[in-house]
């Protein structure tokens, strides 16, 4: 191969890579849009066949699993089972801070998201709000997510969200606990549990718990040569 062909292989690749990102992060933007008006047929389209949502300690499998999580559970909770916005109520994703690792052969990747969720019922509809639920909150989470590209188009593999805090509006994070708690019983014998609980070491208390998400990239400035102990040292000096 000529230089000139090397070097055009190469240009090549990277703008296949660009492209790959601006997919993964329409795809992941399209998500929260789609969950902010409660359209879980959208939502469901976005994973593979044989994805899964991880969500309050319980995995969601397949496309069944992920509309029982986004259909039947948060429709009941939030709009009385009607799909679409409703008047009154609130439900706001921002999906932010995306760092996107395209795994080598382009036929999978990983992401790491920042989601906050402003949420709540106005005082015309307040009497539809669920009895645990506060009238205003926020909330906030990492998303730790698998891709996978089927026949040319990325879909979500694996969204694995942990939440990180909720907060009443009124009184704010520091003097709330977590509305929503952890799955205890799976499906069917809860209609809205999870297909599976995760095994105790991935159990995950909520705020104000804390709990540490693993990074799926690699340092950008010393890649996978970083070590925590090279810094420490130098605190020792």
């Amino acid at each position: 191969m000529s230089d000139l062909e090397a070097r055009l292989a190469a240009l090549e690749n990277r703008v296949s890579e660009l492209e790959d990102l601006n997919a993964i992060r329409r795809l992941q933007w399209a998500y929260g849009y789609y969950i902010d008006y409660n359209r879980p047929e959208e939502v469901a389209g976005l994973f593979a066949e044989d994805g899964a949502v991880v969500f309050l300690s319980g995995e969601y499998r397949g496309h069944a699993g992920i509309m029982r999580l986004y259909g039947t559970w948060f429709q009941n909770l939030f709009t009385k089972g009607q799909r679409g916005p409703i008047r009154g109520l609130l439900l706001d994703h921002f999906q932010l801070q995306d760092v996107i690792t395209i795994a080598p052969d382009r036929q999978t990747a990983k992401a790491r998201f920042r989601g906050i969720l402003a949420g709540g019922w106005h005082d015309e509809v307040v009497g539809d709000k669920p009895e645990h639920m506060p009238q205003q909150f926020w909330e906030s989470g990492i998303y730790e997510n698998d891709y996978v590209r089927e026949n040319g188009v990325w879909k979500i593999k694996r969204l694995d969200y942990l939440m990180q805090w909720q907060g009443d509006y009124e009184t704010g994070w520091a003097h709330t606990v977590s509305h929503l708690q952890p799955a205890v019983v799976c499906y069917p014998e809860n209609p809205l549990g999870p297909d599976v609980i995760l095994p105790g070491d991935n159990y995950r208390p909520t705020w104000p718990h804390r709990q540490e998400v693993p990074m799926s990239f690699a340092h950008p400035v010393l890649a996978e040569a970083f070590r925590v102990e090279a810094f420490t040292g130098l605190m020792e000096q």
